[in-house]
């Protein structure tokens, strides 16, 4: 068994590291110097630009959850801080026993692992969580339902064992185990109240809860019972707490960071904050930025009119000039790199050449903003006009909008721009209370399953991830036979297809431009790696504050 175990973590080690975005790098002050080690004591302080409509990671999309609220939970796996390209245990034991069909997964559990409240974790916390995000009832949101299409059934045949049943096999579900969203729950908390966790935080993580200003800051203090532990044995976390501070204003962010009254703003800087930073800070501010698996969506309401017509929609795609737009919009915010539902250069992108044969990528722009003109005529609305809803967000929303906004308008569209704070536009985009929505898909992984999620049909997983509302048989199918499918060079073909049938023959939703992610912070910052997303990596127990 040990073999096997091992076999199989050298596999699942090197499957994660071929899918994982080349690019992010550490620069100077990122990691320890030579020779130095880590020191317990102090608080971080950072900003997050944005609140969250809930305190549940389960149904929520947004990093402003994840940054202040992560470190408060433990998750099954996680990806591992010294090696982003890793899954690592968190409250698992060991990697899974995988059944030779690859049917059953069996995880044994640590039985070292307390809630915040002094109760021991078990396996039915880790049954109620899941089944909470893979079989929720009607009236529970689980925004990541879709990346769990595979599992049959769960089961906790003892206290420290938990075992997932899948239909089919799938390349994917480890990396899905360890998704930063998957807090672990207490079944208890769940049977009170399926919806305690909207409003409460109680976890297993290295941080307690310590206090919540609305608008102002997230307080948290050291775990004293926190499980982890360092390479050395060291007792996990090094920090003694943290304080999150709630600032929107982007000028305000960087000042906050050129003051050093925050340390780092996890999500990212554009490149003219960088540049402004460095010239402050000079030798006190370390860098580290890389490629982002995270884009801007356009998503048309399929259930009003006239969104309901295919050529309003494919009309909206074909307006826009993506390449002359990264070009112009990569100098000012964190946009960047024009590609379709996979990220650029990424191991499931399409080529340029094939991308630019779709609608909405070709290089010619006039000729294509002249056929979005004839199909809005045949459509019936030449001048057709309709609100934009947005987030109050300066980067990129803000910029992506005006951008798209002026594209639109050279096709003989009215957009009128709505921002709206995080947790309106939330409520808003998920009721389907829009006509055009600038949605947003990031992803802790280069992995179709988690790419493709957001179009499976609205009905099918009780909305999740789709805001379009539409309902596609024929595309539910097309996305659960690349999940099946186990040749490399095959998958990405039915991917294509998918991209095509998808953005273009039913121009149901289609990215903008992806992002490009940029963190400048104080040097004294230790023990925290850049990944492809602003996701993982944010439990904070391996952080550290240098002298």
């Amino acid at each position: 068994m040990l073999r096997r175990l091992v076999a199989l973590s050298i596999l699942l080690t090197l499957l994660l590291a071929a899918c994982s975005p080349q690019g992010p790098a550490a620069t100077p002050g990122a990691t320890a110097a030579a020779g130095e080690s880590p020191r317990s004591g102090g608080t971080l302080t950072f900003v997050v630009n944005a609140e969250p409509g809930t305190f549940d990671g389960h149904r929520e999309t947004t990093f402003a959850l994840l940054h202040p609220i992560a470190p408060h939970y433990s998750t099954l796996y996680k990806w591992d801080p010294n090696d982003l390209t890793k899954v690592v245990p968190d409250v698992a034991a060991a990697i899974p026993d995988i059944s030779a069909d690859k049917l059953t997964w069996t995880i044994k559990l640590r039985t070292d692992v307390k809630f915040h409240d002094g109760t021991a974790m078990t396996s039915e916390d880790v049954l109620a969580t899941y089944n909470k995000i893979v079989f929720p009832p009607a009236n529970v949101i689980s925004a990541r339902q879709g990346a769990y299409a595979a599992v049959d059934k769960i089961e906790a045949p003892n206290p420290s064992t938990i075992v997932f049943k899948l239909k089919y096999a799938t390349g994917s579900f480890q990396a899905n185990l360890a998704s930063p969203w998957n807090f672990i729950y207490s079944a208890a908390k769940l049977k009170q109240d399926i919806k305690w966790y909207e409003k409460n935080i109680m976890g297993t993580g290295p941080f307690i809860y310590v206090s919540n200003t609305k608008g102002q800051d997230w307080v948290a203090k050291k775990n004293p019972d926190y499980f982890g532990k360092d390479k050395n044995g060291t007792k996990l976390p090094y920090l003694d707490g943290y304080k999150a501070f709630i600032i929107t204003d982007a000028t305000a962010e960087v000042n906050a960071i050129r003051s050093k009254q925050a340390m780092i703003e996890f999500r990212g800087f554009t490149p003219q904050q960088r540049d402004t930073l460095s010239g402050a800070l000079g030798t006190q501010l370390a860098i580290q930025e890389g490629p982002w698996v995270c884009v801007n969506y356009i998503v048309p309401n399929t259930k009003k009119k006239p969104f309901d017509d295919v050529r309003v929609r494919q009309a909206l795609n074909l307006a826009i000039d993506r390449w002359s737009g990264g070009e112009a919009l990569a100098k000012q915010t964190i946009v960047k790199d024009v590609g379709g539902l996979m990220r650029p250069r990424g191991p499931f992108a399409m080529s340029d050449t094939d991308l630019q044969k779709l609608q909405g990528f070709s290089k010619d722009a006039k000729a294509a903003k002249d056929q979005a003109k004839k199909l809005l005529a045949d459509a019936g609305v030449p001048n057709l006009s309709f609100k934009f809803l947005n987030r109050n967000i300066d980067t990129p929303y803000t910029p992506v909008a005006v951008f798209l906004i002026d594209q639109w308008r050279q096709a003989g569209i009215t957009a009128t721009h709505e921002q709206k704070d995080t947790a309106t536009y939330t409520a808003d985009r998920n009721s389907g209370n829009f006509d055009v929505v600038l949605d947003f898909n990031c992803d802790f992984l280069d992995e179709p399953d988690l790419q493709l999620a957001k179009f499976y049909s609205a009905s099918k997983l009780g909305r999740g991830l789709n805001y379009a509302g539409y309902d596609d048989e024929q595309l539910d199918k097309m996305i659960d036979t690349q999940s099946r499918e186990t040749d490399p060079e095959k998958r990405k073909k039915a991917v294509w297809d998918i991209e095509k049938y998808a953005m273009e023959t039913k121009a149901y939703q289609y990215p903008v431009l992806w992002w490009y992610r940029i963190v400048p912070y104080l040097n004294t910052v230790r023990g925290w790696r850049i990944g492809s997303n602003h996701y993982y990596n944010q439990q904070l127990e391996t952080v550290w504050l240098a002298p």
